[in-house]
């Protein structure tokens, strides 16, 4: 495979699973915050199933609790847009912080859905109240150093981990006389601290492992901490 910086013009040893995502031809290095029609198609696909999957889990309109509760349309509407912003916030914040971190050290990145986990999240999250989620991820391709892959990989989480940070305080501090943004805020303050934590396990393939193979004090800092906030979170609610 021939590739530099900032052309390549061989996909001889790109996977065959990411090499048919890959645009046809020469690719070329784009700038900072530079996204292809086929990275946002695939995020903007990804945000919409994941949202659907955590508005039927979170709202008791699964199949498995509405067969025992009804379906309930008004608390689904609250709960998409929850979601929605949930989604959108600690989702898309922890793949863009993974793209902008590479397209730093002038790597071609971009986001994949991966099809299999986004059916897996729908099912699990229209028929049962609980979501798991492997909606895909960032890729990146160049010549890799070892602090560069450890740095993308830590920009996700820690992403999550100050986003988290913020609305808790929001959550306890700013808006606890007002229950409807108390509750956005809590649940955005949630589901970042679970992503978080989430990514830091040193799973083959997960953030976390990405991480201690680089800088092993810095996983541990950063998965700690991670599980100090969850903890304090889910305490707290």
């Amino acid at each position: 495979m021939i590739e530099d910086k900032k052309k390549y013009k061989s996909f001889h040893n790109i996977p065959p699973r990411e090499y048919m995502y890959f645009p046809k031809g020469t690719i070329e290095l784009g700038k900072t915050g530079q996204f292809s029609r086929l990275e946002i198609k695939h995020l903007l696909i990804s945000i919409i199933v994941l949202t659907f999957a955590f508005s039927f889990a979170l709202t008791k309109n699964n199949i498995i609790q509405a067969y025992s509760y009804g379906f309930n349309l008004y608390n689904f509407i609250l709960g998409f847009e929850k979601a929605f912003l949930g989604v959108v916030i600690a989702f898309f914040c922890h793949e863009i912080s993974h793209k902008f971190v590479a397209q730093k050290y002038h790597l071609w990145s971009e986001y994949r859905m991966y099809s299999k986990g986004l059916i897996l999240a729908a099912l699990l999250g229209f028929f049962t109240p609980i979501v798991f989620a492997a909606p895909g991820a960032v890729m990146f391709r160049g010549k890799v150093r070892l602090f560069e892959m450890g740095r993308i990989a830590l920009a996700g989480p820690l992403a999550n981990i100050i986003i988290s940070i913020i609305t808790f305080y929001l959550y306890i501090f700013v808006f606890f006389e007002s229950a409807t943004l108390n509750i956005i805020f809590g649940f955005i303050c949630l589901i970042n601290a679970v992503l978080a934590t989430f990514n830091l396990i040193p799973f083959r393939s997960f953030d976390g492992y990405k991480i201690y193979i680089w800088n092993a004090n810095i996983w541990i800092i950063s998965f700690l901490f991670s599980i100090i906030l969850l903890i304090n979170i889910i305490t707290r609610f």
